[in-house]
């Protein structure tokens, strides 16, 4: 998954990327380097490198005689954290937060399941003391507070499961919970009984009751789904 660079290319990608991904570029659409090396008053070589990076998210493809020309959507490398933050950015974001949040709900229950059966003594001190973080900013209107402790329980949990293409999703995961929070898609506070979950996670994988940690998990995801029902319909 890529990560844009700081600089000059990396201001061009902060306005070029949610152009492109909010649709002000439809898929199709050809983009001249020189006409935007001009538009962001940089120079081309700081284009072409911000141009590589939106290759690599399979965004663009740049053609000899033709252009930068804008792929389609169904192209995108739509699990780059990069790619994901730009759409939540954007008008598309309830579909975006609905999608992502369902293959949430398709991954994690069976992630804290193999948690379960595979997590360190270390991890399972580690989820505790996310669970019991999550608890401590879970009211006075925290959420930041509350983020930082949800993003490194859930990826504590994938990470234990023991697999590693469960772990590399970790990034995802904490872009649809950071876009949650800083796009006003969550209540004031934390519901409890979602916090409540979190806990009985951390103690089910604590216990090695796979089966339990697995459900718990799913209730928090379906849970999920319910207050993007609410909040972003």
């Amino acid at each position: 998954m890529s990560t844009p660079g700081r600089g000059l290319h990396g201001h061009v990608l902060d306005t070029l990327g949610p152009a492109i991904t909010g649709g002000d570029y439809p898929p199709g659409s050809v983009l001249r380097t020189d006409e935007l090396a001009e538009h962001f008053d940089v120079s081309r070589s700081v284009m072409r490198e911000a141009v590589r990076v939106l290759e690599t998210m399979h965004l663009v493809e740049s053609r000899r005689r033709v252009g930068v020309t804008v792929r389609p959507k169904a192209e995108w490398n739509v699990y780059d954290p990069q790619v994901i933050r730009w759409r939540l950015a954007g008008a598309d974001r309830p579909h975006q937060l609905r999608s992502l949040t369902v293959l949430r709900s398709a991954i994690e229950p069976v992630a804290a399941g193999l948690a379960a059966k595979n997590a360190t003594p270390e991890q399972c001190a580690e989820l505790t003391e996310c669970a019991l973080g999550m608890v401590a900013n879970s009211r006075g209107h925290r959420l930041e507070g509350y983020l930082v402790h949800d993003v490194a329980f859930h990826r504590v949990i994938l990470t234990a499961s023991g697999n590693e293409m469960f772990a590399r999703l970790g990034d995802v995961v904490a872009e649809v919970l950071t876009g949650r929070t800083h796009h006003e898609v969550m209540f004031d506070d934390p519901l409890p009984a979602a916090v409540t979950l979190h806990v009985q996670v951390a103690e089910a994988v604590r216990a090695g009751d796979a089966t339990r940690a697995e459900e718990l998990t799913r209730q928090i995801t379906v849970g999920a789904l319910k207050e993007l029902d609410i909040l972003a319909p």
